[in-house]
């Protein structure tokens, strides 16, 4: 078995609003391209998160996944290997759907991907992909500015490209200890800074 690590910033076993379905979300701590503006900016510093051992990500996800698995981020083909490797471990004890968000565009990572990229890519049978431009915002579907597409790669989500083009809205969930979180795509540029300052919450 591989003893392959994932630098792991934050995960919930279902959310509902990055992807169809109720969704098993991973975000990796991490991202090489600081977008302007970015919405999760404390998952872009390499350093952060835990290192989490793939075959203890992938039992949960087994065990606790719904309808599928959602990778986000930070940056997830920044560690496309151990991704490439978690999916797999999945994919040989459940078949689930799987969908990444990532900062490249498709056509730059079969041009240029590294072979740990390429794996990946083809392991997915969704992915939402471009940098997100905040002069370029928008209330779009699982996406947060008009550039991002979503590219449906395989037969499991054949109809998902029709679809409606609205924004699905944010997830708010309040935790033990009281705290408010929310998971999703804002709706409005800026949204993350005006709550927290308005609240004092923090995103997953």
């Amino acid at each position: 078995m591989t003893d392959f690590t994932v630098r792991v910033a934050a995960l919930h076993p279902s959310c509902t609003v990055l992807g169809p379905g109720t969704r098993f979300a991973i975000w990796v701590q991490g991202c090489p391209l600081s977008c302007r503006e970015c919405i999760s900016p404390q998952w872009i510093p390499a350093e952060g998160g835990h290192e989490t051992p793939i075959g203890e990500l992938a039992d949960r996800v087994v065990r606790e996944a719904a309808d599928g698995l959602t990778i986000s981020g930070g940056e997830p083909f920044a560690q496309a290997a151990a991704l490439a490797a978690l999916v797999e471990q999945v994919r040989a004890r459940r078949d689930l759907s799987v969908l990444s968000y990532t900062g490249y565009t498709v056509e730059h990572l079969r041009r240029h991907g590294t072979p740990a990229q390429t794996r990946l890519l083809g392991l997915l049978d969704v992915v939402i992909d471009g940098p997100y431009l905040v002069d370029r915002h928008a209330d779009l579907r699982w996406r947060g500015s008009a550039n991002q597409r979503i590219h449906v790669l395989t037969d499991r989500h054949r109809g998902l490209g029709s679809g409606p083009e609205a924004g699905v809205g944010l997830q708010f969930e309040i935790d033990r200890s009281g705290a408010l979180t929310w998971l999703g795509v804002p709706p409005v540029r800026g949204f993350r800074g005006r709550l927290e300052e308005a609240l004092g919450v923090a995103g997953p």
